[in-house]
């Protein structure tokens, strides 16, 4: 589970923007768009053009959903890690106004540099 109230570390590896689309569009602004999709086994972690959305898929048949939204304007501190030799996954940290930090273990075919320039935009403008 994404528990944006602790500092977790979740595993995710991206997925296509269709599939993240097909996650929450009964959530999204009519003029909403995807940018970044991940997934770990049944949750997901969305990144669109307004916000950041977080799909915890609960209970055994699934049918429970928690989705939280976090809008980019909320997001004080981020900061990204690349991966390196040995240590092949990277790992982004996003402190949020009155929730706190948590972090995002990404794979190795995460583009973790873009993503962090994308949130970079997103925050500072």
């Amino acid at each position: 589970m994404i528990d944006f109230t602790n500092k977790n570390i979740i595993k995710l590896k991206p997925f296509s923007i269709k599939e993240g689309e097909s996650v929450i569009k009964a959530i999204m602004a009519s003029n909403e768009e995807i940018a970044f999709a991940f997934t770990s086994m049944r949750d997901k972690l969305i990144f669109t053009d307004k916000r950041v959305v977080s799909v915890n898929v609960q209970g055994i048949t699934g049918k429970k959903v928690d989705y939280t939204s976090i809008p980019y304007s909320k997001i004080q501190v981020f900061s990204i890690e690349t991966s390196g030799t040995l240590d092949l996954d990277s790992e982004l940290d996003i402190t949020i106004s009155g929730l706190g930090t948590v972090r995002f273990e990404l794979s190795s075919q995460t583009d973790i540099k873009s993503l962090g320039q994308y949130i970079s935009n997103k925050v500072l403008n």
